[in-house]
């Protein structure tokens, strides 16, 4: 993922709400959202060069996402960061534990950021440009950066989930949380951070949704997992300039 924005246990029906933008080159072979034959239980993407996924659910109301953190310095040779959430949702451990064995071993994948969530908690790790790892409560925004550090892209999706959660959270189509995913305005360069990569760069990769002919956003996903244990997720996918490519949703029973 590229920008998402998530509540954690702050609406007494939704334990998790989260909406986030997934940009990649278009040419990099994934597979659509689906149950996976070879994880009994296990709900997301694939990213079939890498073998793992950005983000994912499974019925056990567990959840697992993944971002890059943008840094042309840090060395890119690791292993590969889908398998974090990959293997979570492949796996029996809770949020906490996962976390806790993984610390040490976090600097053998390129640098990243990763999001756990269970029944009971929610915890951020990453890597660069030092290893940290905390449980985290409330609302938040992640993009390429740490957690909560204020991309506009971020904030805004933040200031969007936040109006659904306290006027709309009912409407389950989701549609003020895909508009907000669809925003394809770039920011003024006051506003953009400075990673590294070239003001041209981070103007172009300024919107939450990056219209690209071979670099974009390649989908646009909602997870919306409720206090007994089901859900919902929708994802709408994308190709070169932001051609729609089809959508899935899925819905879960509730444990």
């Amino acid at each position: 993922m590229c920008v998402v924005a998530f509540a954690w246990n702050t609406h007494p029906r939704w334990r998790l709400v989260l909406a986030g933008n997934r940009d990649e080159f278009h040419a990099r072979p994934s597979a659509a959202l689906a149950g996976w034959e070879d994880a009994p239980g296990v709900y997301a993407g694939r990213d079939l060069e890498g073998g793992g996924t950005w983000l994912g659910v499974d019925v056990r109301g567990r959840c697992a996402l993944v971002t890059n953190v943008r840094d042309p310095r840090a060395p890119q040779d690791g292993r590969s960061r889908g398998l974090l959430a990959s293997d979570y949702l492949r796996g029996g451990e809770g949020a906490e534990a996962y976390a806790q064995a993984l610390a040490p071993q976090a600097a053998a994948f390129r640098p990243f950021n990763l999001l756990l969530f269970d029944a009971q908690a929610c915890c951020w790790l990453s890597n660069h440009p030092q290893r940290l790892a905390r449980p985290v409560d409330g609302v938040h925004v992640l993009s390429n950066g740490q957690l909560d550090a204020p991309w506009p892209k971020a904030l805004a999706l933040g200031v969007s989930l936040a109006e659904w959660l306290e006027g709309t959270p009912e409407d389950t189509s989701f549609r003020l949380l895909f508009a907000a995913l669809a925003d394809d305005t770039p920011w003024p360069d006051v506003y953009l951070p400075d990673t590294g990569i070239g003001l041209e760069r981070e103007r172009l990769l300024s919107p939450a949704f990056i219209r690209g002919r071979e670099y974009g956003t390649r989908a646009s996903t909602v997870v919306a997992l409720d206090r007994a244990g089901g859900g919902i997720v929708e994802e709408r996918r994308w190709g070169p300039d932001g051609a729609p490519l089809g959508r899935t949703r899925l819905e879960l029973p509730a444990a």
